[in-house]
């Protein structure tokens, strides 16, 4: 019995270890990066333009972000209230206004 507890430990350490090893695994992947390469092949579409927009945009790159949005709206109607919502904050970070924006004045998103 005596000998069982640190070989359980042992295991447990290990498998422990062995666990959050393969979770790190893909930390370093850049995924704005990866979508910009599929666009860039020429499998652009409304979807990967929108995941791009909100990587950029969660990582505070809104000029960056400013333009996929803008990409999206070149493509398709927005459906989604949050989308708009996350344009004209990038538009509030860049400092840019709202007016005369084609992007928000055609917007079927109308402010009550």
């Amino acid at each position: 019995m005596k000998l069982l507890t640190p070989a359980f430990l042992l295991f447990c350490f290990l498998a422990t270890h062995v666990s959050l090893a393969q979770t790190d695994v893909n930390k370093d992947i850049d995924v704005a990066k990866v979508y910009e390469q599929v666009v860039k092949e020429g499998y652009g579409t409304p979807t990967v333009y929108l995941k791009l927009a909100n990587e950029y945009y969660f990582q505070g790159k809104y000029d960056r972000a400013k333009k996929w949005y803008e990409k999206v709206f070149e493509t398709e109607k927005p459906t989604d209230k949050m989308i708009l919502f996350r344009y004209k904050q990038t538009l509030k970070a860049l400092k840019l206004t709202f007016e005369g924006n084609p992007y928000l004045v055609t917007s079927v998103f109308e402010d009550n």
